[in-house]
């Protein structure tokens, strides 16, 4: 059976709902550290917020802007991408060609009137599934401080 393409995992579920507002997130993540973190944070019973949506990818390095432009046109509210440590990537430099993507996406981002703050980056290791149950929280925090993304009034969203 053939994998399903990444184009079609970055979808975003809704959650919004009567109680108020509850981001959409997005995560887009390295395979070998910051998914085997997810994994332990849930083995050893962590709590941390539902609103996260997870994909799991191969490295960081093979995301493609399209994948973070994607995710906010289908309605997350943020995109969190997750990786290993600089110097511990498996696919040697991966981790470090997906930081200067995201530089130049935030500036793509602020131009089309999106919150560069809407898109984190953060390096969680394998055995940090603290590390990724803190960052988890805090970003879908920033993320219901912030508000919903505005997709009307004219924008291209």
């Amino acid at each position: 059976m053939a994998a399903e393409p990444v184009e079609d995992r970055i979808t975003t579920p809704g959650s919004r709902n009567g109680e108020g507002f509850r981001p959409n997130i997005v995560g887009l993540v390295c395979t070998w550290c910051t998914y085997t973190a997810a994994d332990l944070a849930g083995v050893t019973r962590l709590k941390y917020p539902a609103e996260m949506r997870l994909v799991r990818l191969m490295c960081t390095g093979m995301i493609d802007p399209r994948y973070v432009v994607r995710a906010f046109l289908d309605g997350a509210d943020g995109v969190l991408i997750g990786g290993c440590h600089p110097g511990d990537c498996h696919y040697i430099n991966g981790n470090l060609k997906a930081r200067r993507r995201v530089q130049g996406l935030r500036a793509v981002l602020r131009s089309l009137g999106i919150a560069p703050e809407r898109l984190a980056l953060h390096w969680i290791g394998a055995s940090e599934g603290t590390e990724f149950q803190e960052h988890v929280t805090g970003f879908v925090r920033s993320m219901t401080a912030l508000g919903p993304l505005n997709r009307g009034g004219g924008g291209w969203l």
